[in-house]
Order: C-alpha cells, then structure tokens, then sequence
C-alpha cells in the first residue's frame, strides 16, 4: 500500500488523485484543502458574475463524496504549516484549531498560485478583490449586485483581467480597465490580434487606460479613487487582475526552485526530492516549442501535470509529452486563440523566428453563414519547426484549428510540411484550398 497525500484540491491536485484512485490498487490517498470548498474551475468566475451562466454550481465539477466512496481521506479548511522532508510527515491545523500531522510514502504538492497584489498606497482598502478563488467571485459578485456601485475599475489586462472587465460590463456597470502594458493579453499575442481586442473592447464600452500603471489607491474606507502619472479616477471597485505568481512556500529551501520561483520538476514531475511531485500553477512544465524547461500556468496544463504524477506515483515509468501552452478568450463574441509562442515573445526566450500572416473567409465565399478569420503561423528561422501560432474571428471554429497548430508544435512539424497537409474541403466547413496551406506557402 503506497500513502500518498496531497496538499491542493483544484486541477492539478484533482487529476492527481482520480489518476491514482481509478487505475491502481493498493493506494491510500489523502487530500488536503485549505479552502472550504472542493474543485473549484474558476475560469468560469467570469462567465458566472457577467451572467452568462445561471449559477455557479457546474464550476464544480467533481464532489467530495464521490472521491470518499472511491476510498480518499479529505480534509478542507486545513492549512498545510510545514512539511517535515526527512521524516515524510505533513504538519496540519485546521481552521477551528485542530493540529495533527499526516505521514506519506509521496507527497504531491498542488498548492497553485497567489495573485499579485500591488503594494501601493491604500491598497488595504475595502471594496479592493482579488480574483482567484471562490469565495473571491462570490465577494465580487456581492459588491455588483450593492447599491451605488455604479463604476468598476479593473486592474491588469491579461486573460482574467479582460474576462473580469465584460462580466462587469453585462452587469450595467461603467467599466475602467487599467495595464502597465500598452495593449491587452500581451503574453500570448502578437498586436495585430490585440489591437483588434482593444477596439472590440472600446467599442462595447469599456474605458481603456492601458500603457497606466496605478500608483495608488484613495478613499477614507472604502476605495475611491484609482490614481496614475496621467489622472486620478473616481470608481467604487477594484478587482485586482495583474497575475499570478508560483505557492512554493513549503519547498522550505529543501526543493529546488525555478526561476520564477516555481517548484522545478523532472519531466516525470518530481521535484529534486524523488519522492515529492509537483504538479500545477506551482510547478514548471516541459515546452515543446521552447524544447526545454518554462512556467506556463494554465488549467489544461495543470491537469496533464496532474495524470502525469499519478501514473508516476502508481508505478509506470510515465514521461510527460510536453505542453504548447495553447489557450483562448472569447469577449464580446469575437474569439482569440493561441499555441507557442507569439513572434513578439519568441525572441525574448532565445527562438529566433519569422512568421507568415493570412487573413480569409472561413468558408467559400457563397456561404451565407461566414466569417473572416485572420492568423499568424511563427516558425524557426533556422529548422523551420512550427513554435507558435495566433488566431482570430468571430467564428468559433479557430478553437479547433490552434489544436492541430498545437499538435505540429509538439511533433516538430515544419512550416513547409504545413503547406501541403491533407486537409478536407466542403464548403459548408472551409474553402478548397485552405487559408493555411496558402498561409504556410508563402514562408520564406
């Protein structure tokens, strides 16, 4: 009988344990929580506070009962204090007191990330959110529905940030949306796409104040004002939104950390301790357009990392295959989506790259149902491999094509190879000749 305990109940901590609980024998699982409640998929917060679903309840998407009758000891509200490396034991003390210890054969941490908070004057403030966990949607989601709460301001303009500025908006609230940066999403695109993001969002209303780094919060109690080098602006609510960083705190010096701070792991996801795994936002992952060691925190990320730990843990030899990082938004009905890396980031990870750009209907011309969709293919200046590729449309159909760019990343496909890729025609789908095949003929 292997014990394995596992601190952090969300995706990656989730994957870990249905892994170990559904495929093998002989295996004592305890999980602990330091939430009170249980897998929670917060990518969906948005979608739940803008209204576009009816409740919260399906962002749970597993129970705690479901993993008790598989045989799982779960404790929540439970912090983790300590873990004694040496002897395998987990120091406990849960929310009402309680203080026990919890021995292990493996430990998996799955503690994930904690959100930036900008150390700026007034930013203990009421009426300032973060925007991570569950009880944090639901406080946000409380402040919206309060009288007086006419104006919202949103600070970072990445993915959560964007998502967190249209909920605000379909509430019938003025929107302000703030970034250091000088356009949106940066991190996963080139600013052809998001310079179409920034006008889809002006142009539902949303006041942008990008390229503003906030220098302080003001108000008496509660925030009032949001104040940058070029204005002082008068809100009633902040939600934080400028990222994340790595929850390595119990590493305690003894497991090695990446440079962010992340637990760094093998492609088995062991840390430097051969019998504690990492899994999740809190680890780092293999890149396979980068082909070496990144930090790329994303659910589908955490959740592979996850499978991967407990095939390990169950006794296969079990590599990972890599990650691309691909990810997508979709706001206001216009969709962005992307693999790689884009040709602005590429070179700050040492790729040297070119890319090729298309812009085309989705379907032949004649179609009345239609959409124009516009992507960018980046590839290696010097192999030719594919390590990156954007799109955009109001048609949802992208999202299934970045997943065939995704796979050309992971199997080293070439931009040359992508010119002449069988891919089937009918105009109720595509056009004869595919925008990507033409796309990637026209590389140099």
């Amino acid at each position: 009988m292997t014990k394995t305990v596992i601190i952090g109940s969300n995706h990656a901590g989730i994957a870990a344990a249905n892994t170990l609980l559904d495929k093998f024998e002989n295996q004592e699982v305890v999980i602990i929580e330091k939430a009170d409640s249980f897998s929670y998929l917060s990518c969906g917060t948005a979608l739940w506070v803008g209204r576009q679903i009816d409740s919260y309840d399906g962002l749970f998407y597993t129970n705690r009962t479901d993993f008790e009758n598989k045989g799982a000891k779960i404790f929540t509200e439970t912090a983790v204090t300590s873990v004694d490396y040496a002897n395998k034991v987990v120091h406990c003390t849960a929310n009402d007191g309680k203080e026990w210890t919890e021995s292990y054969d493996k430990l998996v941490l799955a503690t994930g990330s904690f959100p930036i908070e900008p150390k700026v004057p007034g930013h203990d403030l009421k009426n300032i959110q973060f925007m991570k966990k569950f009880h944090e949607g639901q406080q946000i989601d409380a402040l919206l529905d309060q009288e007086g709460i006419n104006t919202v301001a949103v600070i970072g303009a990445g993915y959560i940030g964007v998502e967190m500025a249209e909920a605000a908006k379909r509430r019938g609230k003025n929107v302000l949306l703030f970034d250091a940066a000088d356009r949106s999403l940066p991190n996963y695109y080139d600013a052809w796409f998001t310079d179409d993001m920034d006008k889809n969002l002006a142009d539902h209303g949303i006041e942008l104040h990008l390229g503003e780094l906030v220098e302080e919060y003001r108000g008496t109690d509660k925030v009032e004002q949001v104040v940058t080098a070029k204005g002082a602006y008068d809100v009633d609510v902040v939600v934080n939104a400028i990222g994340f960083r790595p929850n390595s705190e119990l590493g305690n010096g003894h497991l090695e950390l990446f440079a962010n701070g992340a637990y760094l792991v093998d492609r088995h996801q062991r840390t430097s301790d051969p019998d504690v795994y990492a899994v999740g936002d809190c680890a780092t992952v293999y890149s396979n357009a980068l082909q070496d060691t990144a930090y790329i925190a994303l659910a589908s990320n955490a959740v592979r990392t996850g499978i991967v730990a407990g095939e390990n843990i169950g006794g296969l030899d079990f590599e990972s295959p890599g990650v691309q990082g691909s990810n997508g938004i979709a706001i206001f009905g216009y969709n962005m989506v992307s693999t790689g890396y884009s040709a602005t980031a590429a070179p700050r990870f040492g790729l040297d790259v070119k890319y090729v750009d298309f812009e085309d209907t989705q379907k032949m011309a004649f179609m009345k149902n239609n959409d124009k969709v516009k992507g960018r293919i980046v590839y290696d200046a010097n192999t030719r491999r594919i390590v990156g590729a954007q799109m955009a449309s109001t048609s949802a159909d992208i999202g299934m094509a970045i997943h065939m760019f995704s796979l050309a990343i992971a199997k080293q496909v070439t931009i040359d190879e992508l010119g002449l890729l069988d891919l089937f025609f009918l105009p109720h789908y595509n056009q004869p000749y595919n925008y990507i095949n033409k796309a990637a003929l026209t590389a140099e």
